[in-house]
């Protein structure tokens, strides 16, 4: 089962986030404890006027103490939104067939590679030619081992441009995190690039939207045409957007294709407005579990939940995390 398609999550735990792995690291390498270390960063963020999240105020309170992390190797778990030069060493495990694109008349190519190591896996985009060649070439192919340096953190994801580099390694990793990472963590602690687990209520439903796509890629299809196949018979998805709410927080989420008949709708429900209207009234109310990613929406300003998967509330786990709390 590929990982795209595999849901055997992996949960990190809230202890373990960004932020603590990071103080954690600075602790160890200035020598300082983590109260101390804590207070300055709430010293920092106090003096910034909160404008910076705990993770930034960490990086500025390392770098005053003169603690640089930019040539020291990462493990991918530690790595963290809005970090310039990242260094890492993974395993590919999955490898995406090269797109081309043009984007404000600019035309270029782009792969996306699925990286891990022993403690999770991230997806790395290359954009430079000369790195994309090493993939055309089969230089660069599934299952080889490659040490990264000078990546960009975005949304997640490992962004590498002419700067950065990526190369063979004799390395190896014997137990590389193969399936999909998703963080136990609540909505208000919610940050862009985060892949994570929410139980939640659903407060809002909207109309589902329709489009269409080529059945052999996936891409758009505009008039019956395939930018990649040409003419073809085009196969109809849905787009839906809620809103959650887990009690702390709520956000605007969307999810796709075959992920919204997990509501419990059938297809006649979904590609029907009037059916559609007929049970979404249901689903206010719903307490369910949702496992997805965290982007920023730039026209809005704001948090948007990209639901992968859905999963019903199980009251025997429920009393076991009561349990385990007690």
């Amino acid at each position: 089962m590929s990982y795209h398609n595999t849901f055997k999550h992996i949960l990190t735990a809230d202890s373990m986030d960004n932020y603590t792995q990071l103080i954690e690291r600075v602790s160890t390498a200035s020598g300082l404890s983590i109260e101390d270390l804590e207070r300055k960063v709430e010293a920092k963020r106090a003096k910034l006027s909160g404008l910076v999240s705990k993770e930034g105020a960490a990086q500025i309170v390392a770098a005053e103490l003169g603690i640089n992390f930019d040539k020291e190797r990462m493990k991918i778990s530690e790595l963290i939104q809005g970090m310039k030069r990242a260094n890492i060493l993974g395993k590919i495990i999955d490898v995406s067939p090269v797109r081309n694109f043009n984007k404000n008349g600019r035309e270029g190519k782009v792969v996306n590679l699925l990286v891990a190591d022993e403690s999770s896996n991230v997806k790395v985009v290359l954009w430079d030619t000369n790195h994309i060649s090493l993939v055309e070439s089969n230089k660069l192919k599934k299952g080889d081992v490659v040490e990264i340096s000078n990546g960009s953190v975005r949304n997640g994801e490992l962004h590498l441009s002419s700067f950065s580099d990526i190369k063979l390694s004799n390395e190896k990793i014997d137990n590389a995190v193969t399936e999909k990472v998703f963080a136990a963590r609540s909505l208000a602690d919610a940050k862009p690039g985060q892949t994570l687990k929410i139980r939640a209520f659903i407060v809002q439903t909207f109309e589902p939207r329709y489009f269409e796509v080529c059945p052999e890629c996936g891409k758009k299809v505009v008039e019956g045409e395939c930018a990649v196949h040409g003419r073809t018979t085009a196969k109809k998805r849905a787009l839906l957007n809620l809103v959650l709410d887990d009690g702390t927080e709520t956000i605007r989420s969307v999810m796709f294709g075959e992920s919204i008949n997990k509501l419990g709708l059938s297809d006649e429900e979904i590609f029907s407005l009037e059916k559609f209207s007929e049970k979404k009234l249901s689903l206010i109310g719903e307490e369910k579990i949702f496992f997805g990613n965290v982007r920023s929406n730039t026209l809005y300003n704001t948090l948007e939940f990209n639901i992968e998967n859905i999963e019903n509330v199980s009251p025997d786990a429920l009393v076991k995390e009561l349990e385990a709390k007690a």
